[in-house]
């Protein structure tokens, strides 16, 4: 399996926790969330944590394009933010699967 390191802060922090695994497997997208921990610890939004959190990750790969490409950080960004919209208005796929529920 081709695994990313994890970061050092979240190996450092015995309160990290892990919120998003994406895959690309057998030619579809497949994901591991952690749904529910900001409504119902810290009575958040779900929707607006998880708002935030994609931003988040918007921005990091934005910056790491800029560094790795020379890629334009404003430019990249503004391009991920209309393939999101496009994405959500008119999905290319389908999003299906299963919720498994672990404490």
């Amino acid at each position: 399996m081709n695994e990313r390191p994890i970061p050092e802060a979240a190996l450092e922090d015995v309160d990290s926790v892990e919120m998003l695994r994406v895959w690309i497997a057998a030619r579809k997208l497949h994901s591991s969330m952690k749904i529910g921990m900001y409504r119902e610890t810290m009575n958040i939004p779900e929707e607006k944590a998880w708002g935030t959190i994609l931003a988040d990750v918007s921005r990091h790969v934005a910056n790491a394009l800029e560094e790795r490409y020379g890629v334009d950080r404003d430019a990249s960004l503004a391009q991920i933010r209309a393939s999101f919209s496009a994405e959500l208005d008119k999905p290319t796929t389908e999003a299906k699967g299963g919720f498994v529920r672990r404490h």
